[in-house]
């Protein structure tokens, strides 16, 4: 269970009315909805008419970064919500601010979603900033964070907290965990920048047509092979084990990436694919492993098939007498 003090931040009426007449010239009129988990927000309908969305986090350097990207984005005509304000100060927190889009369709069939979902990561990908020309977006989201700098195997989970490398159990994952790293950390590719949390909460779509993506707080900077990797492991859902990507989904994902970025994958990319998704299957099933059944993130099975696309050793989710 997520503390307390780590669920969504509550924000004052009083200071959110202040900082929207400050920031975008009207106080909230009406409040169309609230969501979020470790963020809250908000979408209000403005005193001129307008209809924005807030969203309130914990203060972070990369957030900087991740702005950058979005306004990049946005002017390079891909499709997302127009941001309006970059990050500035909201009750101790760091806020921001973004046109309201309506979510006015429906996904396409499973049959056509990991060409579709692919194309728009790679159009993404190619619209995307020179790193060089953006604010560090380090560290990485924790399942995304295999290249993290923190001590020990596991980076801080943002959502429990707490020092995942306190708890051994289950030591597969451990095992599984340390070997895609090692081999994300040799792979000799030049950083991108990427969206590191692609999954269909954040796609909106009208059918075969991509209306925005959102949550841009997750943009990072990793060799393209990891990029789309993550995506492959993700883009048809990351908590309903009944619905998240197999093998088979994750394989046609990156063919179909490979096509729209118009290249082929080397070998060592192609592993490299691999392993990236798997760190994200594989930090999920350990940060689920606390409170429940890791097996519902990852089996040993899965974990096995895709070691060895990784060009890893699938014995390494095997049973070894584990004490």
């Amino acid at each position: 269970m997520v503390p307390e003090s780590r669920r969504r931040p509550a924000v004052g009426t009083d200071a959110l009315a202040s900082w929207c007449r400050r920031w975008l010239g009207a106080p909230p009129a009406a409040q169309l909805f609230e969501a979020g988990y470790l963020s809250t927000v908000k979408g209000l309908r403005l005193a001129d008419g307008r209809e924005v969305v807030i969203k309130v986090r914990p203060r972070m350097s990369r957030l900087a970064g991740c702005a950058v990207v979005h306004r990049a984005l946005w002017t390079a005509g891909f499709p997302c919500p127009e941001p309006l304000v970059d990050v500035q100060p909201l009750d101790g927190y760091a806020a921001t601010a973004e046109a309201l889009v309506l979510d006015a369709g429906e996904p396409p069939p499973d049959s056509e979603l990991a060409a579709l979902s692919a194309a728009a990561l790679a159009r993404l990908v190619e619209l995307g900033p020179d790193p060089g020309a953006v604010p560090s977006l380090a560290p990485s989201p924790s399942w995304t964070g295999w290249d993290h700098a923190e001590p020990g195997l596991w980076p801080t989970s943002e959502e429990l907290g707490v020092d995942l490398n306190a708890y051994p159990e289950p030591q597969w994952l451990a095992r599984v965990a340390a070997a895609v790293r090692d081999q994300l950390r040799g792979h000799a590719g030049d950083p991108v920048i990427g969206h590191g949390d692609w999954h269909p909460e954040n796609l909106s779509w009208q059918g075969p047509h991509l209306l925005a993506v959102h949550d841009w707080d997750s943009v990072i900077c990793q060799p393209e092979p990891a990029i789309a990797g993550l995506g492959a492991a993700s883009f048809l859902g990351i908590q309903d084990p009944a619905r998240m990507a197999s093998v088979e989904d994750s394989a046609a994902f990156l063919d179909a990436y490979q096509q729209a970025r118009g290249r082929r994958w080397t070998s060592g990319d192609y592993a490299a694919c691999w392993a990236a998704g798997l760190w994200q299957r594989v930090f999920d099933a350990k940060t689920r492993s606390l409170g429940g059944d890791a097996g519902q993130i990852l089996t040993r099975h899965e974990a096995g098939a895709r070691l060895r696309l990784a060009g890893l050793n699938p014995s390494l989710a095997a049973e070894m007498h584990e004490t």
